[in-house]
């Protein structure tokens, strides 16, 4: 009752229903003295019904107002279904949305630190392997009896294991990029054999040396980014040409239609594990016929290249061989 008569509104409405009461209680007597008595008690009786209304409403909020402290600090489970009255009603309903926001805010936070920790230790990991390497290779060439032909082998596998190191830099870059949506797709119409030339050319050598013959057989215009959509063609290409066996064959078509743009990718390889298919687009991912030195980023980041530009991408095992990867650019929302 104290910390309620403390209150500034309680105050003010307390001084207007006594200067109001007084004044009908002494009007009430000057017309009739019984009357007078029977309007004091109900301005009274009234007078403690407000009271203990009002007691009790602030009481409520007080309530309120714990429970909210105790959710700032952490509590999990409130019960506020139990405000249930007027404004309260519409002032539970409302902090009722926030700790549902809040809480999953909070488990998103959650996840994106779990996220950053375990990528951090995936980096760390696939940069540890080629640094140990680098150590051995830079003892090696400090050696002062090497021979000129020693040194330019390791001069060589040095420099293969920068170029990987600076690839995997990159390319975290670029999908970190991606990731926080801070790249923006140039859209431009290109033609879809010259965008296909484009995204192999860096290939054309690597498959000439594994005996592996390409066929491209491809049409019509897309809307996209050229140079992002090229990067994750080339990812795709090259995934495919590393599980093909030497003397193998690769395919890609494309094809325009009034809904969307389709891209294939196939090769004639041992085709893509069951138990993998469900995770191949996964960042760091590598399957079990993978090669060491893979970083399993490519595909992740040829994904997040497409998916970003209203595209998908699928990847099935053909029949009696063979693994093939569709892209398709819709011209519409999906």
């Amino acid at each position: 009752m104290i910390k309620l008569l403390r209150n500034p509104e309680v105050k003010k409405t307390l001084f207007l229903y006594v200067l109001v009461s007084f004044a009908a209680v002494l009007a009430a007597f000057l017309w009739d003295v019984s009357f007078g008595f029977f309007t004091l008690a109900l301005c009274l009786l009234l007078s403690c019904l407000y009271f203990f209304t009002a007691l009790r409403r602030y009481q409520r909020i007080a309530e309120l107002a714990a429970d909210i402290d105790r959710l700032l600090h952490g509590e999990e489970q409130l019960e506020l279904e139990t405000y249930a009255e007027g404004e309260l009603a519409v002032l539970q309903s409302e902090i009722h949305k926030m700790t549902i926001r809040l809480r999953e805010q909070q488990h998103n936070l959650q996840k994106d630190k779990l996220y950053l920790a375990d990528s951090l230790a995936d980096i760390s990991h696939q940069l540890r392997t080629p640094l140990t390497s680098i150590n051995l290779l830079v003892s090696f060439l400090s050696e002062p009896d090497i021979s000129p032909e020693r040194r330019q082998k390791l001069s060589c596998e040095l420099y293969a294991l920068l170029s990987r190191i600076d690839w995997l830099i990159t390319s975290l870059l670029k999908i970190s990029r991606l990731d926080a949506c801070t790249v923006r797709f140039n859209l431009e119409e290109v033609s879809i054999p010259r965008l296909l030339e484009q995204a192999v050319s860096p290939l054309l050598v690597p498959m000439e040396l594994r005996g592996q013959t390409l066929h491209i057989l491809a049409s019509g215009t897309l809307v996209c980014d050229k140079a992002w959509t090229c990067e994750a063609v080339t990812n795709i290409v090259k995934n495919c040409m590393e599980h093909t066996p030497e003397g193998g064959t690769l395919e890609i078509s494309g094809t325009d239609n009034s809904l969307y743009t389709e891209l294939t990718i196939a090769d004639n390889g041992p085709g893509i594990a069951k138990e993998d298919l469900p995770h191949i687009f996964e960042r760091f991912y590598k399957g079990k016929n993978t090669d060491s030195k893979n970083f399993g980023i490519g595909l992740a980041l040829a994904r997040r290249i497409i998916t970003g530009q209203n595209g998908t991408i699928k990847a099935e095992n053909l029949t009696p061989t063979g693994a093939k990867f569709t892209i398709r650019f819709y011209k519409g929302v999906v």
